[in-house]
């Protein structure tokens, strides 16, 4: 039965028990407990699983964001890291959603969900992985939810301490920006952006 049941799961990097069964309308849900005992299978979160054998690395980690708490898209400091403007890796996997803010500690990673409103749920890519895709946020997107969620921005030396690589960030395309900016129609977000240019125009 595993021998079937892994050659139809190595299609879904992460699998749900939906998932399951819809390949497996039968299916005994003991032998996820027996399967996991053997070490075939990995248990991430409630109804969640991948196999044993999967490599675990960066992307693996962000289709997992995506697929164990929907709709989600990576972004913040784990899409910081992604474009190179924060310099070191990211433990925690960091997410948006527009359901309700979350974290699950699992067995391989810790995944953070901060809440953004449904009107604000765009300005993500989809990244190819296994035939599959995740969802990140664009650069320029990346940038404003950063500040959008983070108030306690006031003044343009906070970036000095954010060490935020302004090199990379030259790859902002500001009309771009421009736009995201004002679909949120915060005025906080204009005052923390304003703050953000300075910087990076200093």
């Amino acid at each position: 039965m595993y021998y079937l049941f892994r050659q139809k799961m190595l299609l879904y990097p992460v699998f749900s028990t939906t998932d399951i069964m819809k390949q497996f309308p039968d299916f005994d849900r003991k032998n996820l407990v027996n399967w996991q005992k053997k070490g075939y299978i990995k248990k991430i979160r409630n109804n969640y699983y991948c196999l044993t054998e999967n490599t675990i690395d960066e992307q693996f980690l962000n289709f997992t964001a995506n697929k164990i708490y929907s709709p989600s898209y990576i972004s913040l400091e784990t899409a910081l890291s992604y474009y190179t403007i924060i310099p070191e890796g990211v433990f925690t996997i960091n997410s948006v959603s527009s359901i309700r803010t979350n974290r699950f500690n699992t067995p391989i990673g810790t995944f953070n969900y901060q809440h953004l409103k449904s009107s604000l749920f765009f300005g993500y890519q989809l990244i190819p992985f296994n035939k599959l895709f995740y969802k990140i946020a664009e650069l320029e997107k990346t940038i404003l939810d950063y500040l959008y969620l983070h108030p306690t921005i006031d003044n343009s030396e906070d970036f000095n301490h954010l060490r935020w690589n302004k090199e990379a960030l030259k790859k902002i395309d500001l009309n771009l920006f421009s736009q995201y900016q004002s679909l949120f129609n915060s005025r906080a977000l204009d005052k923390r952006v304003s703050y953000f240019i300075i910087f990076l125009n200093a």
